[in-house]
C-alpha cells in the first residue's frame, strides 16, 4: 500500500460529516507494504475515501509517475474512524487487508488472504528474534493489527507475546476486522498474545527485567517516534530485558544517501550507510559496540532494522530460523565507524 502524498478526503455519509486528512511524505516514513501480485505503484498517490454504514464504496488509486498512462486499482473501505491518536482506515484489496494509520496513510499492518502469513517486508525480520533470546515473554511495542505477532506464533507456537498499543479504538477495530482476537487465544502448544492498551514508552506497570526480547515498531506521522531519538529512552528499554535479552527495531529509511567527501557528494552504499539513519545512530551511542544493523532489499522497501546485544553467532542463528530467513540473518553487521 503506497503512502499518500497529497490531501485526501474521508467522507462519512453516515455521520453527515466531511473532514480532510492532510497527508505528508518523508524519506523517514515507515515503508509502505506492497504485495508484488497486486502490482501497486511504489510511489505516493492521492485517493479519496468514501464510506457509509450501508455499503462500502470503492477506492480508486490513480496516476503513475513511472508511466504516462493513468492506472486505477480497486480498494474497498472496511471501516474508517478517527481516534484520539490516529486516523484509522482498514481497506480490502483482492489479495489482502490493510491497516492504514495517521495522515500518511502508510500501511501499519497487513493480513494476506489465503492464510499466508509471510509478508515479504520488514515484519518478517521480527520472526528471526525468538531463537536468539532466552526463554521468556517477548514484547511487541507498536502491535498495530498484529502482523508480526501472527507470523511469530505460527513459527514458534509456544512463545508468549505481549503486544503493546496505546490506542484502544485501534485495538477494538483490529479485533473486529483484522482477526486480532484470534491471536489472543492460546495455541495448541500454549503460546498466545496478551494485548496491553498502554503507553509502551511510559508503562503503567513495572516491567523491569521482564522480557527476553522487545520488538520496537513505533511510529507517528510516518516517522519513528521522537522519544526514540534519545539515548536515555534506549537505556530505559534495555532495563526491561532479562539477562542476555535483545531489542529488535524497525528503524525505517534514511533521508538522503549522500555524504560530502572533499566537497563532492558521494553515494553511500557500503557498511557506513547505517550512520545516515538517526535511530540506529542514537542506538549505537546508547550501546557502543552492541548494535547490529541490516537493510531489507529494494523489493521490501530498503528498510533498516537494528538489533542490540552481544555478537550473534550468525551460522548458529541461521540454522535455528525457518529456511526463508536463514540467509537474511547472515546479513547482520556490527555498527562500526568507518
Amino acid at each position: 500500500m503506497a503512502a499518500l502524498s497529497s490531501t485526501s478526503c474521508l467522507h462519512s455519509l453516515a455521520g453527515h460529516e466531511r473532514y480532510f486528512l492532510s497527508c505528508k511524505t518523508s524519506q523517514f516514513s515507515k515503508p509502505s507494504f506492497i504485495k508484488p501480485s497486486l502490482k501497486k505503484p511504489r510511489f505516493s498517490v492521492p485517493f479519496c475515501i468514501k464510506q457509509s454504514d450501508l455499503d462500502q464504496k470503492q477506492i480508486k488509486q490513480e496516476s503513475s509517475r513511472e508511466e504516462d498512462k493513468e492506472e486505477e486499482d480497486d480498494y474497498w473501505v472496511v471501516t474508517a474512524v478517527r481516534s484520539k491518536y490516529n486516523e484509522i482506515v482498514i481497506v480490502d484489496t483482492v489479495d489482502a487487508r490493510y491497516l492504514l494509520l495517521d495522515s500518511t496513510k502508510n500501511a501499519h499492518s497487513v493480513i494476506n488472504k489465503g492464510g499466508e502469513n509471510w509478508t515479504d517486508s520488514y515484519w518478517d525480520e521480527f520472526a528471526s528474534l525468538p531463537p536468539i533470546v532466552p526463554d521468556g515473554p517477548i514484547a511487541i511495542y507498536g502491535l498495530g493489527g498484529g502482523t508480526a505477532a501472527r507470523l511469530i506464533l505460527e513459527l514458534y507456537p509456544s512463545v508468549q507475546l505481549e503486544g503493546w498499543e496505546i490506542d484502544d479504538i485501534l485495538i477494538e477495530k483490529t479485533r473486529e476486522y483484522m482477526e486480532l482476537s484470534e491471536l489472543e487465544k492460546p495455541t495448541p502448544k500454549g503460546g498466545s498474545l496478551r494485548v496491553l492498551v498502554d503507553d509502551a514508552l511510559s508503562p503503567s506497570e513495572d516491567v523491569s527485567g521482564k522480557y527476553a526480547g522487545i520488538i520496537v515498531d513505533l511510529f507517528a506521522d510516518g516517522k519513528v517516534l521522537d522519544q526514540l531519538q534519545q539515548v536515555q529512552m534506549w537505556h530505559d528499554l534495555a532495563s526491561r530485558l532479562m539477562p542476555n535479552g535483545r531489542i529488535m527495531v524497525n528503524c525505517a529509511g534514511i533521508e538522503e544517501e549522500k555524504v560530502v567527501t572533499n566537497e563532492k557528494p558521494k553515494l553511500v552504499l557500503g557498511d557506513s550507510v547505517w550512520m545516515l539513519n538517526p535511530t540506529i545512530k542514537v542506538m549505537s551511542e546508547a550501546f557502543p559496540g552492541q548494535v547490529y544493523w541490516k537493510r531489507t532489499p529494494d523489493s521490501e522497501g530498503l528498510n533498516f532494522v537494528a538489533l542490540t546485544g552481544g555478537e550473534p553467532d550468525l551460522s548458529d542463528w541461521s540454522s535455528k530460523v525457518p529456511v526463508r530467513l536463514s540467509e537474511p540473518v547472515k546479513q547482520w553487521k556490527l555498527c562500526e565507524d568507518l
